[in-house]
Formats: C-alpha cells, sequence, structure tokens
C-alpha cells in the first residue's frame, strides 16, 4: 500500500484544492458528534468536483478509502475519520443557482442550510427538512443521513425533497442521477431486476405491534401506512421499483458516504408560511403527550415537537401547566386555535409573537446538547439518539422504553418529533470501564427488539454509522441485508467508501472515543464536547451565539470550540498528537482563542475553553520562560500598582508615547491604554475601617453596606467609572464601602495568561485583605465580576472564604435592582448603541442591566458578539487583524448605523478602548450615562 508520504505527494500534484496530513487537521476530523472515533491518514479540502475525481482516483489507486464530510454533526459515527476525509465545506459551499418559478435550487455539498434558507427566503420560499443543526449542518450531509427535522410532517425528509444528484464513485467515475436508468452504475438495473420480489416485501421492518394493542380497525404498526421515518440502511432501496418511477437521486439519499460523493444536487423548494403560530399544550405526562401526537396531524401540522419537564428544566420560558408539552406550529392562527380547541390537553396556550417562538424553539433545538447533562451532574451520551415507531405507537414504545432504561439502571431524557413517532434521547452510558461498555451493548441489543416489535425504525433521521449498522439484520431480515451489500457493491466495488458502515458494519462497540483517554477531570472536561458545533454558527443579532469570535471570522475547525476541544483530547489520548502539554498545534490553536467564555453559556453542554485555555498554558510554559506578554500584560495589576505607588503615571504616559512596550502588539502602536493621573481609591475619600475607604449614602438599607470593589482597570486606568458608580449608588440610598486600592484583584490577567499558581496566591491576598464582606460586592468591570463569581472559587475551592466571596458579587445593575429597587434612575431619553460584554453575555447575564437601561429611558440594542480586544488578546504580537476582524462583525457596523446623538455604552474596558481605538467614540460605563443624569454635583473629586 501506499506510504501516506507518497499519498500526500500524489494529492498535491493532482488537486488544486489543500491536501493537509499534519497532526492537527487529522486531529479535527476524528470524530463527529457520535460517541466513536477513527483516525485518518489526511484530510483534503477539494476545490470543485475534477478535485473531488482526482482525490478519488488517487485514493482509489493507492487502496485507501475515503469518507466526506460536511458539518461534522452525524450522531451515529458515520463522519469519523478513515482514510482520506473530504473537507466539502471549506471550498465546495455554494449555491450556485435559484429558479424560484420551479421552485428549485442547484447547491454544493458544503452549503449550510441555514445559508439556502436565507437566499430563497426573499422568493417566499425554503427547504423543508431543517434539522436542529440547520445553522451548521450542510446539504450534502442531510442527504447522506437522509436528514429531516422538525417540519418533515408537512414537508417530508430529505430525499423526498430531492430531485437530481451529481455523484463521482471512488475511482473518480462521475454519476448524473435523477429519475430512470440513465447515469446509473453499471449493473444496478439488473440487480433491482433480480430482486423485485424482495423490495416489494422486504423492506418493511420486520416486527408487528404485540396482539392487541394496535387501535380497532388499523393494520399492524410493522404494515402502518405513511410511516415516513424508516431510515435505517438503505432504506431508500425501494424507490428503485418500476412501480415507484426508479428514483435514483431518492434512493441515493441516507447512504452515508459509503456509495460515492455528491458533488452538487438540484433540491426542491417549498413556500414558507408567512406567519406561523406556535400552540403549546400542556399534558399531565410523557406518555399522554405522545399519545395524543398522532390525533393532532388531522389539523395539517407543520410540526409536532414533544419535551417532557425533565429535558426542560426550570429555566423555559413560560410553558401551559403539565409535565410534558406538544409544540405544534401551524400555518395561521386560526389553525392554531382550532387545534387547541380540538386538542385533549391539560392546558395551552397560543404563541403569535415571532420573538416568543424563537425563544421557546430554541430549548428544542439546544436539546441535542442539554439532554448530555444530567440532573445530578453526569453526563449522557447519543447511541440511540433517534429511534422511530409510527406515530399510534410512540406512546406504548415509549412506556416500554422507560421501563428498558430502568431495567439496565440508565437514564434519559427523551423528546423530538412526536407527530412521526421519532424519539431523541441521550442515556447515561458508562462508555469507559469493560463493564460499562457491555451493558451498552445489552442495552443496545435489547431495544434494537423493541424497536423492531413496535414496527419501527432503528434511525428514524440520522442514520446508522457504527451505532446500528450491526443490528441491521434484526430489522430488515437477513436476505434484505445481503440486498444492501450488493447495492453497495454496485456502487463501490472496491469497498472504499467509508467502509465499516451500514454494509459490513463495525461493532456497535468498537471504536469509542472515550476508551483513549487517561482518566483525569480534564479529560473528562474534553470529553464534554459532544460535537453538535453549534459553535460553528456565523449568525448575528438578538439571541445569536458569541462563542468563537475567532471563528466566526476565519472559518477554521481549528478555531471553534469543539475544533480547539478535539485537539485537546487527541492530546490526551498521544496517538496524533504526540508532545502532550507541549502541543504546537494545540498552543496555536488556541492563541486565536478570546477566552470570551460564549461558549460557558452558548454552548449546549457548557464546555468553558477559556478555562481549558488557562490549564493548557499553565502546563505548556511550567518551567519554561513565557512570551513576554505573559509577563506584560498577565502581570499588568503588579506593573500599575507599582507606579501608581511611585506616583509616576505621567512619566510612564509619556515614556509609551515614545517606546513601544515590549511584548504588545506593534499594529496597535505598542502602547497600553493611558493611565489615570490618580487612582480611583486615592480620592474616594477615607473612612473608617482597616483599609478601606466609606463614602456614606443617605442611609437606607438598614445597616446594610455595599463594597465597591476597586478592579486594576476601575482603579489605574478608568477611575471616572467607579467615581460615577459611587454617585449612583449613593444617590440611591446605598452606604459604599470601598477597599483600599491595590490590595485586592480578581486574578483574571494572570488565568487569562495560564499563570494559575501566580493566580491563586494574589486571590489569597484577596480574601486576606477583604475579610468576611457585610453585604453585596459590587464589581463595574464584567471580566473581573465573572473572575471572581467562577474563576476564583475553581481555583481555591477548599477555602470557604472564596465561595463566600463568589456569592456576594454583583453587577452595577443587579446591586441597583436588589438593593435599591424603589431607586428611580434620572430620565435619559436618548438611544444608546455599543457593546455588551462577553463575560456579561456568558457568565453574569446582563437581564438587570437591560431593564436599568428601559427604566432610564434608554431605547436600543446593545452589540452581541464580542468587541475582539477581549483584555490581553487585542494586545499580543499577531492578534491585531483577527481583533479588528471581530469588532468588525458586529460592532463597529452597529456604531456607524447609529443616529448621531446616540450614547455609546461599553461596560467592559477593553470594549470601551476597542471602541476608542477603531470607532473613533468615546463609550461609557453605563454608571457614568447614569451619573451625568444626576447633573453637576459641586466638590466631586474626580
Amino acid at each position: 500500500m501506499t506510504s501516506p508520504g507518497e499519498l500526500e505527494r500524489t494529492l498535491r500534484e493532482n488537486l488544486r484544492g489543500e491536501v493537509d496530513f499534519g497532526a492537527a487537521a487529522r486531529a479535527l476530523t476524528t470524530m463527529d458528534a457520535s460517541n466513536y472515533r477513527r483516525v485518518p491518514v489526511g484530510v483534503v479540502a477539494p476545490r470543485d468536483a475534477d478535485d473531488v475525481a482526482a482525490a478519488l482516483a488517487v485514493c482509489a489507486g493507492a487502496g485507501v478509502p475515503v469518507v466526506p464530510r460536511g458539518g461534522g454533526t452525524s450522531i451515529a459515527g458515520q463522519a469519523t475519520g478513515v482514510g482520506v476525509v473530504l473537507d466539502l465545506t471549506r471550498h465546495m459551499n455554494g449555491l450556485v443557482a435559484v429558479d424560484p418559478a420551479a421552485r428549485t435550487a442547484v447547491v454544493q455539498p458544503g452549503l449550510v442550510l441555514d445559508r439556502l434558507r436565507d437566499a430563497v427566503r426573499p422568493h417566499g420560499l425554503t427547504f423543508g427538512p431543517d434539522p436542529s443543526t440547520h445553522s451548521r449542518c450542510t446539504l450534502g450531509g442531510m442527504i447522506g443521513n437522509n436528514a429531516c427535522g422538525a417540519h418533515s410532517v408537512a414537508w417530508g425528509t430529505t430525499a423526498d425533497n430531492v430531485t437530481a444528484l451529481a455523484v463521482t464513485a471512488y475511482g473518480g467515475t462521475a454519476h448524473r442521477i435523477a429519475t430512470g436508468w440513465s447515469g446509473a452504475p453499471a449493473g444496478l438495473r439488473e440487480l433491482v431486476t433480480g430482486h423485485l420480489g424482495l423490495l416489494r416485501t422486504g423492506m418493511a421492518p420486520t416486527g408487528t405491534a404485540p396482539t392487541g394493542t394496535a387501535p380497532t380497525g388499523m393494520a399492524p404498526a410493522g404494515m402502518a401506512p405513511g410511516f415516513s421515518r424508516r431510515i435505517s440502511g438503505y432504506g431508500g432501496l425501494d424507490a428503485l421499483l418500476p412501480e415507484h418511477g426508479v428514483q435514483l437521486a431518492r434512493a441515493f439519499c441516507g447512504s452515508e458516504g459509503t456509495l460515492g460523493v455528491v458533488t452538487e444536487a438540484v433540491v426542491r423548494l417549498v413556500e414558507a408560511p408567512r406567519a406561523p403560530v406556535l400552540a403549546v399544550l400542556g399534558y399531565a405526562d410523557e406518555s399522554a403527550a405522545a399519545d395524543a401526537a398522532a390525533g393532532l396531524l388531522p389539523y395539517g401540522p407543520l410540526t409536532v415537537e414533544g419535551m417532557a419537564e425533565d429535558l426542560v428544566g426550570g429555566g423555559a420560558p413560560a410553558l401551559p401547566r403539565g409535565r410534558a408539552w406538544l409544540f405544534v406550529e401551524m400555518p395561521d392562527e386560526g389553525g392554531a386555535r382550532a387545534l387547541v380547541r380540538g386538542a385533549d390537553a391539560v392546558d395551552a396556550t397560543v404563541v403569535t409573537d415571532p420573538a416568543g417562538q424563537r425563544a421557546l424553539w430554541r430549548i428544542r433545538e439546544d436539546a441535542a446538547g442539554t439532554a448530555t447533562r444530567m440532573p445530578g451532574g453526569g453526563m449522557a451520551w447519543p447511541g440511540w439518539e433517534d429511534c422511530a415507531v409510527p406515530p399510534v405507537r410512540l406512546g406504548a414504545y415509549l412506556r416500554e422504553f422507560r421501563a428498558l432504561l430502568a431495567a439496565h439502571g440508565l437514564h434519559g431524557s427523551p423528546y423530538g418529533h412526536f407527530g412521526e413517532g421519532c424519539v431523541h434521547v441521550r442515556i447515561d452510558f458508562d462508555l469507559v470501564s469493560a463493564a460499562g461498555i457491555a451493558r451498552f451493548r445489552d442495552f443496545s441489543v435489547e431495544l434494537a427488539d423493541l424497536v423492531v416489535a413496535h414496527g419501527g425504525s432503528l434511525s428514524g433521521e440520522h442514520g446508522d454509522g457504527q451505532a446500528r449498522a450491526e443490528l441491521l439484520p434484526k430489522m430488515y431480515g437477513a436476505e434484505v441485508v445481503r440486498l444492501f451489500g450488493a447495492y453497495k457493491d454496485v456502487w463501490d466495488p472496491a469497498g472504499g467508501m467509508n467502509p465499516g458502515m451500514l454494509v459490513r458494519p463495525a461493532r456497535l462497540d468498537e471504536n469509542l472515543r472515550f476508551a483513549v483517554l487517561p482518566a483525569t477531570p480534564f479529560a473528562g472536561e474534553v470529553a464534554k464536547c459532544v460535537g453538535v458545533a453549534k459553535c460553528r454558527t456565523t449568525d448575528t443579532g438578538t439571541g445569536a451565539s458569541v462563542m468563537c469570535p475567532s471563528y466566526r471570522v476565519t472559518g477554521e475547525e481549528r478555531h471553534s470550540t469543539r475544533g480547539r476541544a478535539r485537539l485537546l483530547h487527541e492530546m490526551l489520548a498521544g496517538e496524533i498528537v504526540t508532545d502532550g502539554w507541549r502541543s504546537a498545534e494545540v498552543a496555536e490553536a488556541l492563541d486565536l482563542c478570546l477566552g470570551c467564555k460564549g461558549c460557558r453559556s452558548d454552548c449546549p453542554v457548557g464546555v468553558d475553553m477559556a478555562a481549558y485555555k488557562a490549564e493548557f498554558l499553565h502546563r505548556h510554559w511550567a518551567r519554561r520562560i513565557r512570551p513576554m506578554s505573559h509577563y506584560t500584560l498577565g502581570g499588568l495589576p503588579g506593573w500599575l500598582r507599582l507606579i501608581a505607588g511611585l506616583r509616576a503615571a505621567g512619566v510612564v504616559n509619556a515614556l509609551a508615547r515614545r517606546v513601544p512596550v515590549p511584548g504588545l502588539d506593534r499594529d496597535r502602536g505598542g502602547r497600553l491604554p493611558e493611565l489615570a493621573k490618580r487612582p480611583f481609591t486615592r480620592d474616594a475619600g477615607r473612612g473608617p475601617g482597616p483599609g478601606s475607604v466609606l463614602g456614606s449614602g443617605a442611609g437606607s438599607g438598614a445597616g446594610l453596606t455595599v463594597t465597591l470593589w476597586p478592579d486594576t482597570f476601575t482603579e489605574y486606568l478608568a477611575p471616572e467609572a467607579g467615581h460615577a458608580a459611587l454617585r449612583v449608588l449613593r444617590a440611591a440610598g446605598l452606604d459604599v464601602s470601598v477597599p483600599r486600592g491595590g490590595r485586592v484583584c480578581c486574578g483574571l490577567t494572570y488565568v487569562s495568561t495560564g499563570r494559575l499558581d501566580r493566580a491563586r496566591t494574589v486571590l489569597r491576598r484577596t480574601l486576606d485583605t477583604v475579610g468576611e464582606v457585610p453585604g453585596p460586592v459590587t464589581v463595574l468591570e464584567p471580566s473581573c465580576a465573572a473572575a471572581l463569581r467562577t474563576d476564583l472559587p475553581a481555583l481555591l475551592p477548599d477555602d470557604p472564604r472564596a465561595a463566600r466571596l463568589a456569592a456576594a458579587v454583583r453587577t452595577f445593575a443587579e446591586t441597583l435592582e436588589e438593593y435599591a429597587p424603589d431607586w428611580r434612575p434620572p430620565r435619559l431619553d436618548r438611544e444608546v448603541v455599543g457593546q455588551t460584554h462577553c463575560h456579561q453575555h456568558a457568565v453574569l447575564g446582563d437581564g438587570p442591566d437591560r431593564r436599568l437601561r428601559e427604566r432610564a429611558g434608554l431605547v436600543g440594542e446593545l452589540s452581541g458578539g464580542c468587541c475582539g480586544l477581549a483584555g490581553n488578546f487585542g494586545f499580543e504580537p499577531g492578534h491585531h487583524e483577527v481583533s479588528v476582524a471581530c469588532a468588525e462583525e458586529q460592532l463597529l457596523p452597529s456604531l456607524r448605523a447609529a443616529p448621531r446623538d446616540a450614547v455609546v455604552q461599553a461596560d467592559g474596558f477593553s470594549c470601551r478602548t476597542q471602541i476608542a481605538q477603531l470607532g473613533g467614540v468615546r463609550a461609557r460605563h453605563l454608571a457614568e450615562l447614569l451619573a451625568e443624569g444626576l447633573g453637576e454635583e459641586p466638590g466631586e473629586g474626580v
């Protein structure tokens, strides 16, 4: 067999696209969103169909298998790397043509579904199938898995919406297939003709409903008409029957990359409902909701989605009474209200407001990730994610499914497409120990029997991959499975396309991704990433994700949360990335992590890449000389305290204007922002108490004292924010204590540069200094507040003072809302623009801030996303281009579009600095805006 080096050279000689056999590229494609892991030889990003053909010819000549890959969100293992992985997202991601009159579009395989939907929306059209991963899944991946989504009740599966395909087979032969035998590979027609009887009788699931359980007058479940979720195996093979019109393209859908590579597709579009309305129906329990779902289908719903309280949890928007719910989307309000009147539900509500509908649908879309977190803090995993039974059997099936879970001591939260009998669930399998893996296998075998007994399909949406293909004989019988093998052999006689999937599959308990990890807490954290790839979205606007600003501007997988988690996974595994914590590949990927913590809130499983980066840098640079920026920027609090003690701010500012600071990016001038002439606490006025100053309020809170935290940025760089906050808190009737400046620090800059031992020392000194705080601790800088609330207890878990201080932390707006609820802020009545700090979004929340702005008459939305400066990130060498690109994504355009008289707010010092340097305007903290509204205060010491 050709060596990897020879194969790489040959591919480079024959392709125009990128060929990468490096450790990082291989590590990024070992896994998808499943429990499985396979190691590829290399990765190719073809530029076009000719490149695909060349790659398939070269690989066939070398005897190396090929796996086509889109968004990598497959849940059954079919997009894991083996041989050469074809990354079809980098170049082959275009919308070739749209024909609104014919309601068709021509797409390339790497096109993300939402980009297609955005493009055809002006024509009043959409693509019907819509998986919950619609913001990052690709059309090629949807074709490969025959994806469905919530709207398949109305518009069917992907196979129902594909009319023609351009396919390249292993070896490089091109085919164009649609309806009829034109373009079919040699031997396919003869195969079908020789098995007409088997195709007509053997493709239905082998089981039937248990005796006496089918409703009177209905066919047994195994033969139920209209069951559309038979996705397992080559489930569309009977579309090749003459009475079905020999639908070659339809039969190809759902083949999971095992037959050939789709290079172009003609897809059918449907009319988008102009004003869909959401009816939410509450039921006593999950079984009642499941029993009711099929009865709603005569009303003509667009969706019928089900979930129970164990998935929804307590943080969901208001729902009608009940312990389980059906989300039923109707084309119009009249239909929704008619459905509510006819439904036998405990309670119901009709939601016409699009924003309210989005908030509810977001629960459902995030379920693939949130279902991985068990109530007790453990993790649940895919593997039996999407079995389907005929809808009339769903209630009975779920009752038996729950009993089977209990019998094996397992737990999961079913949800999904109840209108089509398709159930999603993540289960708390132990996929590490031998006993746990054996139980996983035993459960899988028994569940397959249960699904088949109800006339169902082992896969109702996501394909079989490695997770279920081994069990297909239970569903179809041995004769049909042999026919599947013959079908693959016609398309792929050499067996080079995605081997181990669907036909002659690997065992379902082989290649588990957890087996390669060490048994350490950090490995457990890294393994939390299940690969659903919400971090690969690029949506903007209200409710959009903040995470992975660098991915949003580079589009490179290694800069996504998932990509970085995969590299850390392979670093710990040691097979591809072999130099452990010294890994250059991991360091390079983490270098552009801004530490925004957006993944902590936006990732459905709460991956905290900022914390992982800090741990990596801590170990990566252990006992070594660090980059200069780790000392200059990472040690900023110490330097600023020294300068303030020498009263040398003016001298330092003058010197910095002439001489670049070592370790700072030259494109940003090599300069830090100017230091304040006088630190905040020097002018706040001394008062009683060791090491503190006191600003007396009007005396409200029954002796309550608010501690105003002099964070490093407020103390040395932006004291005006501190003085403004002090004034506003006094005006609200609060007594305010301010610890002595320079004595307290949240440790943020040390954490972000991975100097964790130094951070612990600083935080212990801080706890010694502040002692027991008497009340709320108001922190003006969002990043410092987030560090005190999360990093402090994480770094000092055995010090009870850390947890108490973390619990006392409040933002400026939280303090006023909780402790001065009757205070009326001054009316400013202005439009406001600016930036919500990433850490505010991810850790603290901005609800109180929004309400405070509203009470003050500040109208408008602050920009989402990331400003791009992110503390030390934007000042570090090599980061300027990405820093500016991040700001250009949302922040700077919002400033340019703002009215001339709008006020600019940014509570984060980094955000204000970025706005000043790139936007040319001065942004202010919310405290400053409110203080200005209070009018002049004679004698203010600022």
